[in-house]
């Protein structure tokens, strides 16, 4: 003969399902957290080989500064700051003075970024697929649970 549940039984099953769900809920946040901070070390330990592979070279000093077909001697980039530090101390208005120096400052900056180059060291085929995969892999685990919907 079977018993038939009582309201005690049904409480008890509500109450153990709840308690359930609040636990899948909290170890699934901290399978989250732990994805995200394994994703972000793979995707730095990629990263780093990926840039340990890499030379970079400057061509500056070699004398002149190309652009497109027009090239200028090296020194002749700092002209606009020597111009722009004259202007402050003979204008009244320093605001020009100011704005010619940050142009300068702005001319230098390219023209030392734009003369590095960088080249990729040669490595083999096992090294190469160990960087890219580890920095592939980390960035979509460290992405799926930034954008993850909840």
């Amino acid at each position: 003969m079977k018993k038939k549940p009582d309201k005690y039984d049904k409480e008890l099953e509500k109450a153990y399902a709840d308690l359930k769900a609040y636990n899948d809920k909290k170890n699934k946040n901290k399978n989250d957290l732990l994805q995200f901070f394994v994703g972000l070390l793979m995707l730095g330990a990629g990263l780093f080989m990926i840039f340990q592979n890499l030379d970079v070279r400057s061509s500056w000093g070699t004398g002149f500064w190309h652009i497109g077909s027009y090239s200028l001697p090296n020194g002749l980039v700092f002209l606009p700051i020597l111009i722009g530090i004259v202007m402050l101390f003979l204008m009244d208005r320093k605001i020009f003075g100011w704005i010619v120096l940050s142009i300068g400052v702005v001319i230098v900056l390219a023209a030392v970024i734009m003369s590095v180059n960088i080249r990729w060291r040669t490595t083999n085929a096992y090294i190469f697929i160990i960087m890219f995969g580890l920095a592939a892999s980390g960035g979509g685990m460290v992405l799926r649970q930034l954008f993850k919907k909840n």
